[in-house]
């Protein structure tokens, strides 16, 4: 197999100047070069949207949703670990509202905009075919809270499409309160890669 990890706009790999590349109503650029490198890594041969599978967690779980709602074509698996899904309402849940600088604000209009556009939660489609997430939260998690997980394993239920959803009480917001708690949860994570990206008897 192989294991990919894109250096997108809008982390911190390359200085300050990357990293502001992808603030606020400039994010989606970090969406359009993580979807860049899925379709380079077609291009090269190495990979098929059959056997392609993505995995982020917190602002990464941001990314895992607007990939799978604005390319839901190019992934197998995508794994949704302690995620931000509902752009509309994170001001407003568990520590949100210290990320304003990050992603802008409901209050301003043109950002409100760009972040409905985004917003995962509000972009999944009744009427879309979506690849099975894993959705992954903890119930104590105080940064970004379980409610974006919560809401959005709520909305594919609505629209009658197929997700695993895993929440555990202790952990905050990681994968687990200590070592056998993040082995079970990174155990689980691989065995759902692994039956959907790999032919099994």
């Amino acid at each position: 197999g192989v294991y990919v990890v894109p250096s997108i706009r809008g982390g911190g790999e390359f200085g300050p100047a990357w990293h502001e590349a992808g603030l606020k109503t400039r994010r989606q650029r970090i969406y359009d070069d993580f979807a860049a490198v899925a379709r380079d890594l077609f291009a090269r041969g190495i990979t098929s949207p059959r056997r392609l599978g993505i995995r982020g967690g917190s602002n990464g779980g941001l990314l895992m949703g607007v990939s799978m709602t604005q390319h839901p074509e190019m992934w197998n698996a995508v794994v949704i670990d302690i995620p931000l899904l509902d752009m509309l309402r994170f001001e407003k849940i568990a520590a949100g509202a210290s990320w304003v600088g990050e992603y802008g604000s409901v209050s301003i209009p043109e950002e409100r905009r760009f972040l409905a556009s985004i917003s995962p939660y509000n972009q999944l489609r009744a009427d879309a075919t979506y690849p099975e997430p894993l959705i992954f939260t903890t119930t104590k998690d105080d940064r970004v809270g379980p409610v974006h997980a919560r809401k959005f394993a709520a909305r594919m239920k609505e629209f009658g499409k197929p997700y695993l959803y895993r929440e555990i009480v202790e952990g905050g917001h990681g994968a687990g309160a200590d070592l056998r708690q993040q082995a079970t949860t990174m155990a689980t994570e691989y065995v759902y890669l692994i039956r959907k990206l790999m032919d099994r008897p």
